[in-house]
């Protein structure tokens, strides 16, 4: 089979498109041909080593020789202790947890990373969901956006994760202020965004208006700034940042928590099938959409991986593995 491999870190010039031997599933495992996989900022980290808490597991070269950790496609054989899952079942799913190794035409997985692709969602569509979906989904419940009418801001809503937030924080009432370059606001106010911000003209952090929830998937401001812009009894959650904002806000959290009754908290992602599950069927009832930016071929994964670190990216970007985009 072709799989897209690298050796070491460094830049996008150390993926190598390779022959090599189709995997065999082994107990829980199961084989999935690939059909359509998505980028995601851990495949640009990953790629660079960068920051340093990605080298855990592979600290002078990488622990996994392929990317790529959201893929969706059809099932072509089972191990001997797979007891939800048959061949030709059409799946989806995040296989970060067990093994990475989806940009390849296929890999193997544990079933339990999988979720049933409805027959109305393209592959396309079903490799957009996992990572980036489930991370709002939890990102938002961490800040209780079940509640009511509360006021969200979302710093750097253009991406994947961002899109999903913005549609999910809608859909439960929120008014949402989303932050990113110039040419990603109108397509955040194609998808209900109130408020845009151009986070080159301006610093959230500075403007008269305070929120109940702060998701922020860049983490480009000082912890103090932000907290500044928080209302009472509000949360801020980090999805991603640098490793000094991680430690800057793992640090103080509990301090802002005690003294003024604002809870600061970094994001730790927990792939699982059940808000995968639950993210399918908000998609089956047509209250979420993946939005799709690109699409490229197994062989322009350099290309893919180089225009999402670039940070040009409105909503996802996708390979598809199979001729067909739309299979």
């Amino acid at each position: 089979m072709k799989a897209i491999i690298y050796e070491k870190y460094g830049t996008t010039d150390e993926l190598e498109l390779n022959e090599i031997d189709i995997p065999y599933p082994q107990n829980n495992e199961v084989l999935v041909k690939v059909h359509a996989v998505s980028v995601n900022s851990w495949d640009w980290d990953l790629l660079r080593g960068k920051p340093f808490l990605t080298r855990l597991g592979g600290m002078i070269k990488p622990k996994h020789r392929i990317l790529g950790a959201d893929i969706s496609g059809r099932v072509e054989a089972v191990g001997s202790h797979v007891k939800h899952l048959v061949a030709g079942d059409e799946v989806f799913g995040d296989i970060s947890w067990c093994g990475w190794g989806g940009f390849a035409e296929y890999v193997c997985v544990h079933e339990d990373a999988m979720s049933i692709k409805p027959a109305s969602m393209t592959f396309d569509q079903a490799a957009a969901i996992p990572q980036a979906a489930v991370l709002a989904l939890q990102g938002l419940r961490i800040g209780r956006q079940n509640t009511k009418r509360q006021t969200v801001l979302i710093n750097g809503a253009g991406g994947g994760v961002g899109t999903f937030a913005l549609q999910l924080a809608k859909l439960h009432g929120a008014e949402v202020t989303c932050v990113d370059s110039t040419q990603k606001l109108n397509m955040l106010k194609s998808l209900g965004a109130n408020y845009v911000i151009d986070y080159k003209k301006e610093d959230f952090t500075q403007l008269d208006k305070s929120y109940d929830l702060i998701l922020d998937v860049v983490g480009t401001r000082y912890i103090f700034n932000c907290k500044r812009v928080l209302n009472p009894n509000g949360t801020y959650v980090m999805v991603g940042g640098s490793l000094s904002l991680i430690i800057q806000l793992l640090c103080l959290g509990p301090l802002f928590a005690k003294t003024e009754n604002k809870t600061l908290k970094v994001l730790v992602h927990k792939p699982n099938k059940k808000d995968q599950d639950a993210l399918t069927k908000l998609y089956m009832e047509g209250n979420l959409l993946p939005v799709i930016d690109r699409r490229y071929n197994l062989n322009q994964v350099k290309e893919a991986i180089r225009y999402l670190g670039e940070g040009h990216a409105k909503g996802k970007i996708i390979v598809s593995v199979v001729d067909n985009f739309q299979t």
